[in-house]
């Protein structure tokens, strides 16, 4: 049983209500625009998931980076979206060499996501460390994305906390060089060490999710289920993180409504298809319902 944590916010609607996100004032460039780098040939669904969930978040402008191999197939599955290829190993893993191909859409995003679906942890980590010298914008790390972070968690550092890691539980234990034990037994504190380690706020994923911020404030969120346990959940989460971030949220505000959107999501989807059994292409199109929820 993880340990307790009283000084935590349990995050409710009528928290979110007085934590009101910012509203777009006008047409999709007031809304921001996200940039999602990831994929490899055997793991496309996991970027088109993380995509779809940043539009339905509230972003206003999609773009794309996948392994030049998958390209045509993900701009029939994002119509929405400028899709660019970049080179990518034998394997079929997007090259860590590849950044300055797309810098140029870096440069004009609103907030970056980078890791759902990626493969080959070294060219991640080398991919990750060339792009950190060169964002402006704030950025989201998933998945395999956590590689330089799991390097070096001073890497981040200058980006004054404007970053928001998503791991899950196993990823938080590779991050923090600890046994899974650890953080089943306290995924709170070790969300909080990693968020001080990195100067970056932490959500983490779970039966309860833990959201820690760089400066110690800590956010308990008990909404979900065991449904959102399956594949392809946690790339929904991310890509809601980073389309609230390109809408304006500031990075803990993004992951507290990002974890709450994604449980109540999985809530909803529960209520109607049964406890278990939903997939993770059906949680985006709930995103809005939800959001329209805790605006009552």
């Amino acid at each position: 049983m993880s340990r307790p944590q009283p000084d935590a916010t349990l995050v409710t609607p009528q928290v979110l209500r007085g934590w009101r996100l910012p509203e777009p004032t006008g047409g999709k460039e007031s809304r921001g625009s996200i940039l999602v780098v990831g994929g490899s040939t055997e793991t496309l669904g996991a970027v088109t998931l993380a995509a779809e969930a940043a539009l339905r978040s509230g972003a206003g402008k999609l773009q794309v980076v996948v392994p030049s191999k998958v390209a045509p197939h993900v701009s029939i599955a994002l119509p929405e979206a400028l899709v660019r290829g970049v080179p990518s190993t034998e394997a079929g893993a997007i090259e860590g060499s590849s950044v300055e191909l797309f810098l140029d859409l870096v440069q004009k995003a609103s907030a970056v996501l980078v890791g759902p679906g990626m493969a080959d942890r070294e060219q991640t980590q080398a991919l990750v460390e060339a792009l950190l010298p060169e964002l402006k914008s704030p950025v989201v790390l998933d998945a395999l994305g956590l590689a330089a972070v799991t390097a070096d968690p001073g890497c981040l550092h200058h980006l004054g906390g404007r970053v928001v890691l998503t791991p899950n539980p196993t990823e938080l234990a590779i991050s923090l060089h600890v046994d899974a034990d650890e953080v089943e037994d306290d995924p709170a504190g070790c969300a909080r060490r990693l968020a001080e380690q990195a100067h970056a706020t932490v959500g983490l994923g779970g039966a309860t999710s833990w959201v820690a911020g760089p400066d110690g404030r800590l956010w308990e969120d008990e909404s979900g289920g065991a449904g959102l346990g399956v594949s392809g959940s946690g790339d929904v989460r991310a890509g809601v993180v980073a389309g609230l971030l390109a809408r304006g949220a500031e990075p803990d505000q993004a992951a507290v409504w990002a974890s709450y959107l994604h449980g109540r999501a999985g809530e909803r989807l529960a209520a109607t298809v049964g406890r278990l059994g939903f997939l993770a292409r059906e949680l985006p199109p709930e995103v809005p319902r939800v959001l329209a929820e805790v605006d009552l």
